[in-house]
């Protein structure tokens, strides 16, 4: 199995080595994102509020996908503790956000999921849970996920980069595809993904290559037609998703030669009608030891954000918050490229 970053003790696992080859191209200058956004008129880029709690649970995963832009992975140790949850129940107790969006790693994993998930529903928040699917066939006390996800009216969001084998598992491992089917039809069977359930179920596609995603309506249009064909499979959404420059997915920009041309690629694309949307100025990132950022992105990159005096959940002050200037780096081409990027997919025309 693949190794992280991290473990390889690879220079990429170090944030700043990695600002340093996006803000200061080792080949040549990019177009400055700042830039960019001024010239929309949008600089500096204020937050709009914070509709949603995004919370990464932990690095560890089952799966070592070539694309992760957490390093995820079984070799990463860092899991968010009760204590940290404790935490973000406290803030989700005393503010209107509604939605709480669990990610990792692999959330399932951290040995207190189903305690915060159950905690976070009893103060009557909708809960989104960034499941890779095969962690349900991981393990025989996964199983039962999908009942669980039912009982709590989970809304599932599953990485599904292509509806073929031999693509889903050169980017996610070998099986993967097999085992996602799998959880796929479990998640079926409990009704994600059927009609008039209320049960969400939407998946997600990335590009395997260096190259932008295409229509996202018609990504799932095929998407629909191929999975029921093939294996009775349902769902409700597609969400496609640019791959952001940064961890694995820079080190395969530069093993293979292909970074500048990839960051061309964006900044030619570069769509102001999607700066409006992106996901940051809704969302506030939460770190596995409870730091602040505002966007899982910028969390890799260990970009805290701007309001000094609220950079842990400790110090939680929505009214700082809800406000707050973004941090801007070149990466964040990733998210304004073509109909845009964000965690729920598309964000423009």
């Amino acid at each position: 199995m693949i190794k992280s970053l991290k473990v390889l003790q690879n220079p990429l696992a170090n944030s700043s080595y990695q600002l340093d080859i996006l803000e200061h191209s080792p080949t040549h200058k990019h177009a400055s994102f700042k830039d960019k956004v001024a010239a929309t008129g949008m600089f500096p880029l204020l937050a709009g509020g914070v509709d949603i709690f995004q919370v990464n649970m932990g690095k560890m995963c089952n799966q070592v996908c070539k694309h992760c832009h957490v390093d995820a992975g079984p070799d990463r140790k860092e899991i968010m503790t009760r204590e940290t949850m404790q935490l973000c129940l406290n803030v989700l107790a005393n503010s209107p956000i509604k939605i709480v969006d669990l990610t990792g790693g692999a959330p399932e994993l951290n040995p207190d999921f189903r305690w915060f998930v159950e905690q976070i529903k009893a103060l009557g928040k909708h809960i989104i849970v960034r499941c890779n699917l095969t962690i349900i066939l991981a393990n025989k006390r996964f199983h039962d996920l999908p009942e669980f996800f039912k009982l709590h009216q989970i809304e599932v969001v599953s990485s599904l980069p292509s509806f073929t084998q031999d693509r889903t598992d050169k980017q996610r491992g070998d099986g993967v595809f097999e085992d996602s089917i799998k959880a796929l039809q479990m998640l079926n069977a409990v009704g994600y993904g059927m009609q008039d359930t209320g049960l969400t179920l939407n998946l997600v596609y990335n590009p395997a290559g260096a190259f932008l995603p295409p229509s996202q309506d018609a990504l799932e249009k095929e998407y629909k037609f191929e999975l029921m064909k093939k294996y009775n499979i349902s769902f409700n959404s597609l969400f496609a998703i640019t791959n952001m420059p940064i961890s694995r997915y820079l080190d395969y920009l530069l093993t293979t030669g292909n970074y500048d041309k990839y960051m061309d690629k964006l900044i030619a694309a570069f769509n102001p009608a999607a700066v409006a949307n992106v996901m940051c100025r809704n969302t506030i990132s939460v770190g596995w030891d409870g730091f602040l950022y505002d966007c899982d992105f910028n969390q890799m990159l260990d970009l805290k954000v701007t309001p000094a005096t609220s950079q842990h959940l400790a110090d939680f002050d929505l009214s700082l918050l809800q406000n707050r200037e973004i941090i801007l780096k070149q990466h964040c081409y990733g998210c304004t490229a073509g109909a845009g990027s964000s965690c729920g997919g598309a964000v423009a025309e």
